[in-house]
């Protein structure tokens, strides 16, 4: 993750508010307290017999070394995993298919969006991207480029502008940050923005992310998948 000293974040604070976006919702959610990412994970591959895992993003190896699975492939170009490599650079020269990809790289629009469409590509028949830090509950923990450390950046925006796709069926749970949930599968309920993805800001999010996010339960995301 990148380090910033104080001049950095209060120059990127007072730029943002000045020039992207000022406003002052935030928000609360009801994430379960004793249910995690890895548990979430385990559920799936127990559930769903899946024997290969990739992670994009593992920074100290929170969620790596927690994943108990046949062949596991952990990707970060600075520490954790067993790959170092950028994402991009990684999917460029992989060949090899996955049941499930998770999603934890670099919190911008732009980054999770060719991420998950490049996951896309390698997944498995039956397989599931999950993406993590979907859900800021207030502006500053959203504000690209970043200016304090706990930040979700702008994943939101990638979930919210695939959710136009017609070949991709996605919720979000409301649990751990967020956590986008992909399958390759006709998507039952297309997201029909009224402004363009760049201009959605966090207020539009504040607003509407139960919408964009087509967000689901824990209970009802174990009905689903």
């Amino acid at each position: 993750m990148e380090k910033l000293n104080k001049f950095t974040k209060f120059f990127r604070k007072i730029y943002y508010q000045t020039f992207v976006e000022s406003f002052k919702g935030k928000l609360t959610y009801n994430f379960p307290q004793n249910y995690h990412r890895w548990d979430l994970i385990e559920y799936l591959i127990e559930k769903n017999n899946y024997s290969d895992y990739l992670e994009i993003g593992c920074d100290q190896d929170q969620l790596f070394s927690k994943i108990r699975i046949n062949n596991k492939k952990g990707v970060d170009p600075v520490s954790g995993g067993n790959i170092r490599k950028t994402s991009d650079d990684f999917f460029q020269a992989n060949d090899e298919m996955f049941d499930i990809i998770f999603i934890d790289g670099l919190h911008t629009y732009d980054q999770v969006k060719k991420d998950i469409l490049n996951s896309v590509d390698c997944l498995k028949e039956n397989g599931i991207i999950l993406v993590h830090d979907c859900m800021p509950d207030s502006l500053s923990k959203q504000a690209v480029p970043r200016y304090r450390m706990i930040w979700n950046g702008d994943v939101w925006k990638a979930i919210t502008d695939l959710r136009q796709k017609e070949d991709l069926e996605i919720f979000t749970c409301e649990m751990d940050q967020g956590i986008g949930v992909i399958k390759k599968n006709k998507n039952s309920s297309i997201l029909n923005l009224n402004k363009p993805i760049n201009n959605l800001k966090f207020r539009d999010y504040y607003t509407n992310y139960k919408e964009y996010l087509r967000v689901i339960s824990l209970e009802e995301f174990k009905k689903i998948f």
